[in-house]
């Protein structure tokens, strides 16, 4: 029996290749936004920390140096969370990008599977034509040789 071989087998590996690529961008960049989003949380319970120690602190016997750094520390800390946002906007976007160019690449090899399949789907019907053939030879051929030996 033949065997089949997909001529553009070689593309097709590349494809499977740029989807394994595309797939680990994709993983990083789903890493990098989900370590931004700790650093934020970490920021936000630095800033409950103050809060309660300010708390704390005008409860007691006020010191109003205490209070002041605890104060400037907090709107330190909330300066330090919105750009942390903007750094977490920033990373939403990459994990956007290299999820549509991840989507893009696996559409792309599916096409190519999808070719790929019809060519082997081709290459069966060939083959069982061909066998076909090779059946009707030999019966014509047996037909033929019992003719020639009765007459």
């Amino acid at each position: 029996m033949a065997k089949f071989v997909y001529k553009m087998q070689s593309i097709l590996d590349i494809k499977y290749k740029l989807e394994t690529q595309a797939k680990s961008e994709y993983s990083i960049a789903m890493a990098d936004l989900q370590s931004e989003i700790v650093k934020l949380d970490c920021i936000y319970a630095d800033i409950q920390k103050y809060e309660d120690k300010l708390r704390e602190n005008s409860s007691g016997i006020l010191n109003i140096l205490e209070m002041k750094a605890v104060n400037d520390a907090i709107a330190y800390k909330k300066e330090e969370a919105e750009a942390q946002k903007i750094v977490i906007k920033r990373a939403e976007k990459r994990v956007d990008r290299a999820k549509a160019k991840l989507n893009e690449v696996m559409v792309d090899r599916k096409t190519h599977e999808k070719l790929r399949e019809k060519a082997f789907a081709e290459f069966l019907r060939e083959t069982s034509e061909q066998e076909m053939k090779e059946v009707d030879e030999v019966v014509s051929f047996q037909y033929n040789n019992q003719d020639a030996g009765g007459n």
